[in-house]
């Protein structure tokens, strides 16, 4: 699964994470959040914030993956190789459906109502009626059953680690199902069970599931059907005209187009260059220098090319060069600390990016779960127990990335390296930095993405400098899928998810990326094969937070212990999301708070239009 998406469970399964508070009220709700506390809209409510209920349905859209390289199959929902993210969004619906500006609430959509256990050891789902397959075959108790059997059985590993704690299940009646759990110490369980995409059994149980399904269109109950599918280069959607959620207040506004493409590319360049001749409409762009001139054309001048960051507010993800902890070189924290110290991220910024990004400090950036100062007293109290097992500085020091001058001298930095590498045992021999062995300080940094060279090549003649040999290996996105489910790498980049969504409101997925039991399983995304009972019990603690507040500090405390761990290089991550598009469509005025809302638009014009054109029409209304 590539790097940017096996936690597409996270927008599958998990966008919305809750807790099992024991004062809630076990009577069946439209919605659930985190700690019981009341949901923004009102039982009574007719559509979110964020949309036009009024948005004119027709047009189409036609986007660049965020993947590099071709797809395996059309679901996402196992590890064998590349999905199509956009199916779980437009193809199939979920129980509930999470709300784009509040990051703890979902409300009702295939389940029509909830309800929880006021002691937190189950949660029941009453489904609504209406609700069917696009095939008109209603969806039921049943099929929500064999979804979560399924799943667990033949899904992602990220699955049977989300949904660990569940005991059983029951089907109470065709449209009530019951999930029963072992303990309610988990928290989050309730809402990753609600934030389930229902799957069809009388489709799926023909099929080969465990395989991804092959290119064969998919039987859905969303708002989009796959309607073309030219196999690991395009797929296209057509919109569910008589979708039997669309005037449910949670689809109101949304999924305008009748038409969508997903279009896969190879390369960044050739993908800009397509856009720039209007090949597609749409481009999450990665790359600062591509964001600031890769675009630059008459087109971008007077209009018909229009530049976007998006979704300010919304937290970011994590990403760094990972340490790889098998590799008996990087057990050693004090080499870690070392190679940190010589990526020159201010020289790299400024002479590759443009400025464009912020340093990453933290494992949940842009975000209260931050750690940004000394531990208070409540921190102090979660992580006193856990003394002499996590670094020192955890109690006494924040924690702040090594910056320089950005100079490109760093010569204070190669010698901070040294000192710490001649404490850790080892010394020069030839030019080449030793251990007590004769081994030689060497490794690789695996690239399975592309696009990276320009920034670690600099890194590679930094480390050299000072007797540090790093190779670097570009292999196709295949292999690197294999050798990092059986983590046959040194360094590699990742992200935590590896989708680059951030974790609004972390829990349970933070297992899958952290914990022991995920360190070497195929799938998972512990990318540092980390195993530290610490940090199990700092993920134990957040998990089962019984408040926001007590969450938060648990989430402090561990960002803390992994920071000062030096389990990777961070990385950087910019101030939204940036986005480049024809210029034919218009948004709602108010932007989702953790989105880019790109299922809020609709089209006004068939072409691109310069911006004197689009105003000239009136067209250009609300957030245009």
């Amino acid at each position: 699964m590539p790097l940017r998406f096996l936690p597409l469970l996270r927008s599958m399964l998990a966008p919305v994470l809750a807790c099992m508070c024991l004062n809630v009220s076990a009577a069946p709700s439209e919605a659930m959040t985190v700690y019981g506390e009341a949901p923004k809209y009102p039982a009574s409510f007719q559509h979110f914030d964020f949309v036009n209920p009024n948005a004119p349905k027709g047009g189409s859209l036609s986007r660049a993956a965020m993947e590099i390289g071709q797809f395996n199959y059309i679901t996402p929902y196992v590890d064998q190789g590349t999905g199509v993210a956009q199916v779980n969004d437009w193809v199939y619906s979920p129980l509930a459906f999470r709300s784009l500006d509040e990051p703890y609430t979902v409300y009702g959509l295939v389940a029509q109502k909830m309800e929880r256990d006021p002691e937190g050891l189950w949660v029941r789902f009453y489904l609504n009626p209406k609700a069917r397959f696009a095939d008109d075959t209603p969806i039921t108790a049943r099929d929500v059953a064999y979804t979560y059997n399924l799943l667990m059985t033949k899904g992602s590993l990220g699955f049977r680690m989300l949904y660990g704690e569940v005991k059983g299940m029951e089907v109470e009646g065709p449209l009530q199902v019951r999930f029963d759990f072992k303990s309610n110490q988990n928290r989050t369980l309730a809402l990753d069970l609600a934030s389930m995409r229902i799957l069809p059994q009388h489709w799926w149980e023909t099929r080969d599931f465990s395989n991804g399904g092959g290119f064969e269109p998919p039987l859905g109950s969303g708002p989009y059907s796959v309607s073309q599918v030219d196999p690991g280069r395009s797929i296209s959607f057509e919109r569910n005209k008589n979708w039997w959620a669309r005037d449910l207040p949670v689809s109101k506004g949304l999924y305008n187009f009748d038409r969508l493409t997903v279009n896969f590319y190879g390369d960044t360049d050739v993908a800009r260059e397509l856009l720039k001749g209007g090949a597609f409409d749409y481009n999450r762009e990665f790359s600062a220098t591509g964001f600031s001139i890769g675009y630059d054309s008459p087109k971008l001048t007077d209009g018909r090319l229009q530049k976007g960051v998006f979704a300010k507010q919304k937290p970011g993800a994590a990403q760094g060069f990972a340490f790889n902890l098998q590799n008996p070189f990087f057990q050693d924290r004090r080499v870690r600390q070392a190679l940190s110290l010589l990526w020159d991220f201010e020289w790299t910024n400024k002479q590759m990016m443009r400025s464009f990004y912020v340093r990453q400090q933290s494992y949940f950036p842009k975000s209260e779960m931050a750690a940004t100062a000394l531990p208070d007293a409540r921190e102090r109290e979660i992580l006193e127990p856990l003394r002499g097992k996590v670094p020192d500085e955890v109690f006494t020091q924040v924690y702040q990335a090594p910056k320089t001058d950005g100079s490109g001298y760093i010569r204070d930095k190669q010698l901070q390296a040294l000192a710490l590498l001649k404490e850790a045992g080892w010394s020069a021999k030839n030019n080449t930095l030793v251990n007590a062995q004769g081994e030689p300080l060497s490794f690789t940094f695996l690239d399975g993405q592309g696009g990276f060279d320009r920034m670690i090549l600099p890194y590679k003649r930094t480390l050299a400098q000072i007797g540090i040999n790093m190779e670097i290996r570009k292999i196709d996105s295949a292999q690197y899928v294999n050798r990092l489910n059986a983590r046959d790498y040194d360094m590699i980049v990742v992200g935590f998810p590896r989708s680059g969504d951030p974790i609004v409101s972390p829990g349970r997925e933070l297992y899958d990326m952290y914990g022991s039991r995920s360190a070497t399983q195929p799938g998972a995304s512990n990318a540092f094969v980390l195993r530290d009972p610490a940090v199990d019990t700092l993920l134990d603690g957040l998990v089962q937070a019984n408040t926001r507040d007590e969450m938060v500090h648990y989430a402090r405390a561990l960002d803390r212990v992994l920071q000062w761990g030096y389990y990777m290089i961070p990385n950087y991550y910019s101030v939204g999301t940036p986005t480049v598009y024809q210029n034919r469509f218009a948004r709602p005025a108010l932007e989702p708070k953790y989105d880019e809302g790109l299922n809020t638009w609709w089209e006004v014009s068939k072409t691109a239009q310069t911006n004197a054109a689009m105003n000239a029409t009136g067209k250009a209304s609300e957030g245009h």
